[in-house]
């Protein structure tokens, strides 16, 4: 079979904790978003923005996504390098993928474009929506998620309880915790009242796995995630290591291959493995030549060695990656 051509807005499938194998739409370019969260792998946002605008064009998007089709990935997943709610024509974009294909689409949002009535219309035609909620209060959601200009913390939440309202399909709210700043009981129980305003249908803890913008966002050990797990009514699911290596593209894989993955999120050799079915030998040869050939930076987070790609933008070709999809 041949490999699909390369792709500036798809990437993957590749393996994600939450949804099996993933396939990835970026809906808008390189962090471009309307938070500057601290823990974001992709560094500071370049664009912070709560414009919808037509990021990039509907139809190059769903054509990049036929052709991916006959990987069979598990879901089609909106996330990548930026925030896709911010595509003015988000459910343009689902009723055509919709239209395509038979597996299930899910949308990853910070939820700050929920209080607007026409992002919950166009997500009325996704069929899981896992939107975020990082603190229990203005001021740590400020100091956590620097929202642009216009986001209010109010309005989060309203958009989060007018989504549970309105939205037929399974919501999943994802909390991103911080070791110090919002992984201590008193904050977790103040997220905990909110959730339960929310009322999703699960709850997941999350924490830093890879380098993020900010060096004092600090990861939460597991034992401790689990344990403030317990203060969500019902409790809370923490989110798991990565599933084990799928095949992917395999011994065809070019350096190109391997640059777009490291584009899209800062990734260790195991990530590259995983994500482009390769051998451990070589993804470490595909690595070695493009360190040789100065496109990729390494950064040491929890004893491992993260590579990600110099000048990271989705203005080049994505033949395979994650940024969102975990």
């Amino acid at each position: 079979m041949r490999p699909p051509p390369p792709s500036r807005h798809v990437f993957g499938p590749v393996p994600s904790r939450r949804l099996g194998r993933s396939l990835g739409v970026d809906l808008v370019p390189f962090k471009t978003c309307s938070f500057d969260c601290i823990y974001c792998q992709l560094g500071r946002t370049t664009m912070k923005t709560r414009d919808r605008r037509d990021w990039v064009p509907v139809d190059e998007v769903l054509e990049e996504v036929k052709t991916r089709l006959p990987a069979r990935p598990d879901y089609v997943t909106l996330s990548g390098s930026g925030e896709p709610t911010l595509h003015a024509r988000l459910g343009e974009i689902l009723s055509g993928l919709k239209r395509l294909t038979d597996i299930p689409v899910a949308v990853l949002t910070n939820g700050s474009l929920l209080d607007n009535a026409a992002v919950r219309e166009a997500l009325a035609e996704a069929d899981l929506v896992i939107p975020s909620l990082d603190a229990g209060d203005a001021a740590l959601f400020k100091l956590v998620n620097r929202p642009c200009e216009g986001v209010a913390w109010e309005g989060l939440l309203d958009g989060l309880e007018s989504l549970r309202r309105g939205y037929r399909g399974p919501i999943w709210l994802e909390v991103f915790l911080l070791g110090g700043i919002t992984a201590i009981p008193s904050e977790v129980e103040k997220i905990a009242r909110l959730a339960r305003r929310i009322a999703p249908d699960r709850i997941q803890l999350n924490t830093v796995a890879r380098p993020p913008a900010e060096r004092f966002a600090e990861p939460v050990p597991r034992g401790q995630l689990e344990r403030l797990a317990a203060l969500f009514d019902g409790g809370a699911e923490v989110i798991a290591d990565p599933p084990p290596a799928h095949p992917g593209k395999g011994p065809g894989t070019q350096p190109d291959d391997v640059l777009a993955l490291l584009r899209r999120r800062p990734c260790t050799v195991r990530d590259i493995e995983a994500g482009l079915g390769l051998h451990r030998n070589e993804a470490v040869k595909h690595i070695a030549r493009l360190e040789r050939d100065g496109l990729l930076t390494v950064a040491e987070a929890g004893g491992e060695s993260y590579y990600q790609a110099l000048g990271g933008t989705s203005d080049a070709p994505a033949a395979a990656g994650t940024g969102g999809t975990s």
